[in-house]
C-alpha cells in the first residue's frame, strides 16, 4: 500500500513540475487576475490529488476542474460582497516587464473579466492554451458547435471592449 501511495505521489509531484507554469497560466486567465488564479490552481490540486489514480489525461482532468472551480467560483462571488481593492498585480516575472507590456496585460485581464464564464473559458482554452475545439468542448461540457458560438461572441465582445486600436505587443508564455 504504501509503495502505491509514494508511486501515486511522484506522479502527481511530476506532473505538477512539468505541466504547473501552463496550468497556472490558464488559472490566471480564468480566475481574471493572479492572486485568484494561484487559489484556483491549489484548490484544483488539492481535490484532483485525492482521484490520482483514477485520472487517465491529466491536463484534460485538471483543464475540466479549473473551468469547473473558476465558474463555480464566480457563481459564489455574485452573492457575496465586493472587495473595496479590486485592483490587479501580475504575477512577477524573473526579468523585468516594461510598462507597455504591464498595460497590455492589465488591458487584457480587464476584458477578459467582462467575459461570461463560458466565452473567458472557451478563449483562454482556445488562444491561451491553443487546444482544438473538440479538447475545449471536453473541457468546458459543451458540443464543438457551441465552442464555436462562445469564441466568436467571446471574440466580438473583447472587440468591442479593447477597441479597434488594441494590438498586444507580443504572446508571452506567462500572465
Amino acid at each position: 500500500m504504501a509503495e502505491r501511495s509514494a508511486s501515486k505521489t511522484a506522479t502527481f509531484e511530476l506532473f505538477v513540475a512539468t505541466r504547473g507554469t501552463a496550468m497556472l497560466r490558464t488559472a490566471v486567465f480564468l480566475a481574471g487576475d493572479p492572486h485568484t488564479g494561484e487559489d484556483l490552481l491549489q484548490d484544483v490540486l488539492l481535490r484532483v490529488y485525492r482521484y490520482w489514480r483514477r485520472v487517465d489525461d491529466p491536463d484534460a482532468y485538471v483543464r475540466r476542474a479549473l473551468v469547473n472551480a473558476a465558474a463555480s467560483r464566480r457563481r459564489r462571488r455574485r452573492f457575496r460582497e465586493d472587495p473595496l481593492d479590486t485592483a490587479t498585480e501580475p504575477i512577477a516575472d524573473s526579468t523585468p516587464d516594461s510598462t507597455d507590456a504591464l498595460s497590455t496585460r492589465d488591458q487584457l485581464f480587464t476584458a477578459l473579466r467582462q467575459l461570461p464564464p463560458r466565452q473567458r473559458a472557451v478563449i483562454v482554452l482556445r488562444y491561451f492554451d491553443d487546444l482544438t475545439e473538440t479538447q475545449i468542448a471536453t473541457a468546458v461540457g459543451c458540443t464543438p458547435g457551441s465552442v464555436k458560438t462562445h469564441a466568436a461572441r467571446g471574440l466580438a465582445r473583447l472587440r468591442t471592449v479593447l477597441g479597434p486600436e488594441y494590438t498586444p505587443a507580443e504572446r508571452s508564455s506567462t500572465p
